[in-house]
């Protein structure tokens, strides 16, 4: 069960990254939104829905790779998908704070 709402958890993602890479903001933080400026927008948004999507992805495959584990009694598998997981997130954080640092100063 868990490893479907990882993967639900990581389609919501994918979902909201590539809404961001339209260049609507809407679903970053108050504080993202108003310091971002207009023209930037759009760029900040590819970026920040980037690093959003990088992460859904590495969710879905965690999400998955844990239920090959379960279903094979292998717990590799988990290992491998918390790997992913995490080679996921630095990687897609590591682009959202580029993009925030660089449209908006900071990341807070």
């Amino acid at each position: 069960m868990e490893s479907i709402i990882t993967a639900i958890i990581g389609v919501v993602c994918i979902i909201l990254g590539a809404i961001n890479r339209t260049g609507n903001i809407s679903s970053l933080h108050f504080y993202h939104r108003n310091r971002v400026k207009e023209q930037d927008r759009l760029p900040f948004g590819k970026l920040v829905g980037l690093g959003t999507i990088i992460i859904g992805i590495a969710l879905i495959l965690m999400g998955a790779l844990n239920f090959v584990a379960k279903l094979l009694q292998n717990d590799l598998f988990a290992i491998i998908g918390m790997v992913i997981l995490v080679i996921g997130l630095v990687i897609g954080l590591a682009i959202s704070f580029y993009a925030m640092k660089k449209y908006n100063g900071g990341i807070f």
